[in-house]
């Protein structure tokens, strides 16, 4: 893989790309946490048949924090944040594969670009605006409140690290370090942002996007109301269900890989063979 920081106009962001010399396929990770959480696609089968791109969003591993935070830390400026970077890499055509907060910013990216042949979003619930669709959308959890929270005790970032990344997943440091490192005011500013409905009603967006949309999440889920995402009308969906790895947590592609990275490549030729 190579690293390297592109410019865009809410900041240096720090992006890791594969060696593969196919279609382009964007990985977005989740709040405070950072793109080596895609090593195993990036450095697996994917990462070598496909031209795999993982960025850190602002505020997030190796980019620096944003200049202006109101601005860069919602889903619209992460979304412009993310189109810049594929812009810069010159990626005519890509999939977007996006994790949680991720998710939510490829359904952000969605109305805004022409060029995106497929997303894939996993731990992601497609809400509506507003306190009570984001209250249909999320399971109350202990460690939920952490999304928005801007200071962290030593206590609490152990506790989201561990809860996001799977009980059952593997641990190690940097999964730490990640949440560690954010700027804590890109957990505010988001979260402030998106119940105040900033950016665009996402069950809108996917129940009309003709875009291939795959939704994968874990039955365990700590976070997600897997029935409620089962419950949206998408415009697209691809293979026609909401898949689901029994027993996995909120991390499917970190806990599971093997049976994450087999369901990715079949979207991933599926949406690049009817281009």
């Amino acid at each position: 893989m190579t690293d390297q920081m592109v410019a865009t106009s809410h900041g240096q962001i720090a992006v890791a790309e594969s060696g593969g010399s196919g279609p382009a396929v964007l990985f977005i990770h989740g709040n405070s946490s950072c793109k080596e959480v895609f090593r195993n696609q990036m450095e697996g089968a994917i990462g070598q048949a496909y031209r795999c791109i993982a960025m850190d969003l602002p505020g997030h591993g190796n980019s620096p924090d944003a200049a202006e935070p109101t601005r860069s830390y919602t889903m619209p400026g992460y979304a412009e944040a993310a189109l810049e970077v594929m812009q810069a890499k010159g990626a005519e055509r890509y999939a977007i594969v996006g994790w949680s907060l991720g998710g939510h910013i490829g359904i952000e990216m969605l109305p805004r670009a022409q060029n995106i042949a497929g997303l894939l979003i996993t731990g992601t619930p497609p809400v509506s605006k507003g306190e009570e669709s984001v209250a249909a959308g999320f399971l109350p959890s202990e460690h939920m409140g952490l999304a928005g929270q801007e200071v962290f005790s030593e206590a609490d970032a152990d506790a989201y690290a561990h809860a996001t990344c799977g009980i059952n997943a593997p641990f190690e440091p940097f999964l730490l370090d990640a949440v560690r490192r954010t700027d804590g005011r890109a957990r505010r500013c988001m979260f402030e942002a998106f119940l105040a409905g900033q950016g665009n009603d996402q069950r809108d967006v996917v129940e009309s996007s003709k875009v291939p949309l795959a939704v994968a999440n874990g039955g365990a889920e700590p976070f997600v109301n897997n029935d409620y995402c089962r419950s949206v009308d998408y415009a697209n969906l691809w293979d026609g269900q909401v898949h689901t790895f029994e027993g996995v947590g909120h991390a499917p592609f970190w806990e599971t890989p093997a049976a994450f990275d087999a369901l990715l490549q079949r979207f991933l030729k599926d949406i690049f063979a009817s281009a």
